[in-house]
């Protein structure tokens, strides 16, 4: 999903050229000479690029009510000029959703793929493939650990290494830092084809401790 919306700005970035060049000059005795293009194409991308900056920014964003600004004529202005502005607003709101600056749906869209994934990792679990189980939950909190990370700009690098930077950074404390070397042990020997090493019930509390990580540092 983050990469269907990534994709959306670079379509709409692109239609930008289209309409730009449908510019053509005018003159009257009232407004003297000015702007015109194609307010058709213009009103469908305005249409397209609101729907977007919902699905990425939000109603309650400073970008979707800057945009909603812009496209407001004063007196004498044509659509020329409210799409100027319109079209500044939409590369800074394509600008920070692409450098990660808004963080707000990128989790919500990371919320929901955890969600399926440790589901993914309880049904296995369910159906006897408690390696396969383990593996995915182990995937989830690698990639949980890397959020965070990026989150408090700290490296990114193997598990145990951001695990100790994140508690040394005061992200979560000492027990739960060991609690992740835990989790990681049980990950590593499902990994490795070793079920002897963690049994059933090791990769039940295993989810369940993921799922309450999620909620308490990434909700």
């Amino acid at each position: 999903m983050i990469q269907k919306l990534s994709d959306r700005f670079d379509q709409l970035h692109d239609e930008i050229e289209g309409i730009e060049a449908t510019r053509e000059k005018r003159n009257s005795e009232l407004m003297g000479s000015y702007d015109v293009i194609d307010n058709e194409k213009t009103l469908t991308w305005k249409v397209k690029s609101k729907n977007l900056l919902i699905s990425t920014c939000g109603k309650d964003s400073q970008h979707y009510e800057e945009f909603i600004k812009s496209e407001k004529l004063s007196s004498y202005e044509t659509q020329w000029d409210a799409f100027k502005r319109m079209k500044s607003v939409f590369i800074a709101a394509m600008d920070d959703y692409k450098n990660g600056y808004l963080t707000s749906i990128k989790n919500l869209i990371q919320a929901d793929v955890f969600d399926s994934e440790l589901e993914q990792a309880q049904e296995l679990l369910s159906s006897g493939y408690k390696l396969a189980a383990a593996v995915i939950a182990g995937v989830v909190l690698e990639t949980a650990l890397r959020d965070l990370c990026n989150q408090n700009s700290l490296p990114i690098g193997k598990l145990d290494k951001m695990n100790s930077d994140l508690a040394k950074a005061g992200i979560y404390n000492k027990l739960q830092q060991k609690r992740i070397t835990a989790l990681a042990d049980i990950r590593n020997s499902a990994a490795h084809g070793k079920p002897e090493e963690f049994s059933d019930d090791d990769v039940t509390m295993m989810i369940r401790d993921i799922e309450q990580f999620l909620i308490t540092h990434l909700s």
